[in-house]
């Protein structure tokens, strides 16, 4: 505790540090709250970045101060939406003005503001709720819309880039044998059946039909904060996956989890179904932010979107188990073939609802 107190110190400079204690439920940064003698600002949080998962962090944090500082500017240039509070975090420098603090042991330590009266939820309660999900990942989308993508380094390359995870599962599939049974060939069979329509998105930017924007990188539903008073979203967190990509690989990860009611451990993978009323609640809280900087284009591949994202997380949670289970987590041995399992159901359920989810997302483009 003495060592964490001491980098902690580094952040909160003249002022004493009388508490700390671990924060949050995130699986990728050690993450601490830290309390000081200030009237002001009584808290901020301090974390370690895994630079395991994020090798270069210098750049996770040069990302970080860039896009926070463009959204407090526009914060300040717009009228908020009426009876709506939006808080960024800010990122907080050391005694010797820097945005990290570097041990001896090369362990990566920064700082930033703490969100009072917030909270993260781990899935999504209800309708409204939903709506808030929705337009939390709009308000942010509209936030950097104008900031220019080559101002942000690439920090997580070859993240949703579907063509390449395929890539890898021929790799696998070649060199692994999988005992063949009833699951193990419809997963098969399915990935058989998509491997050239997979390229949906990457051909779509390429063509130029969808253009690379600042995209937040993981907008799970417990990556949104709402506030404990009104219920309404009032930002987003985990921002180390702030990098240049397609909106549209943020907005169908969003609506892929969060409009599946059964979740993504159940084993019960043949009743998963896509829930088209949340859909409808999420995207509608979406384009009450984002509409004003979508193109037709953006539209028509909204489909495309949630289709693919769910496709492609059950393509990498099916690799890894053909792999050995070498890279996700697992608790049992078939875990990841089981988690696969819901996400090509939960596809499959999205592409018998094709017609319903165009019309949804035609009736709200407005």
């Amino acid at each position: 505790m003495d060592r964490l107190k001491n980098i902690a110190r580094q952040f909160a400079k003249s002022r004493e540090v009388t508490e700390l204690r671990a924060f949050g439920s995130g699986n990728i940064n050690d993450t601490f709250l830290v309390t000081i003698a200030d009237v002001t600002d009584p808290h901020f949080v301090l974390q370690r970045i895994n630079t395991h998962v994020f090798q270069q962090p210098a750049l996770v944090m040069r990302n970080m101060r860039i896009f926070t500082e463009h959204m407090h500017q526009k914060l300040q240039s717009e009228t908020a939406p009426a009876g709506r509070r939006w808080v960024v975090p800010r990122v907080l420098l050391t005694i010797e003005d820097r945005d990290h603090w570097i041990e001896p042991d090369g362990s990566y330590w920064r700082a930033i503001s703490f969100i009072d009266d917030s909270q993260t939820l781990d899935i999504i309660q209800d309708i409204q709720h939903g709506w808030e999900v929705g337009y939390a990942l709009g308000r942010f989308h509209h936030l950097i819309s104008d900031l220019d993508p080559d101002k942000l380094a690439d920090t997580l390359e070859g993240f949703h880039i579907t063509p390449q995870y395929l890539e890898y599962y021929h790799q696998v599939l070649s060199t692994h044998t999988p005992t063949v049974n009833r699951e193990v060939d419809y997963c098969l069979q399915f990935v058989r059946e998509r491997q050239e329509w997979a390229r949906v998105l990457e051909d779509a930017k390429t063509s130029g039909k969808l253009p690379l924007r600042p995209i937040h990188g993981d907008p799970k539903v417990n990556n949104v904060m709402i506030c404990t008073t009104t219920q309404q979203a009032i930002g987003a967190i985990d921002l180390d996956t702030v990098k240049p990509g397609l909106v549209h690989y943020d907005i169908g990860d969003c609506l892929r989890s969060g409009c599946n009611p059964l979740g993504e451990e159940t084993k019960e993978w043949e009743r998963v179904h896509f829930d088209t009323q949340m859909c409808r609640a999420i995207l509608d809280g979406y384009l009450s932010q984002a509409r004003g900087f979508l193109g037709a284009h953006d539209y028509e591949y909204m489909f495309d979107a949630m289709r693919l994202i769910a496709f492609e997380l059950g393509l990498r949670f099916f690799t890894d188990y053909l792999a050995g289970n070498v890279y996700f987590k697992v608790k049992y041995p078939t875990h990841n073939l089981d988690r696969a399992l819901v996400q090509f159901k939960l596809t499959e359920s999205i592409e018998a609802q094709e017609l319903v989810i165009r019309s949804i997302i035609e009736e709200l483009r407005g």
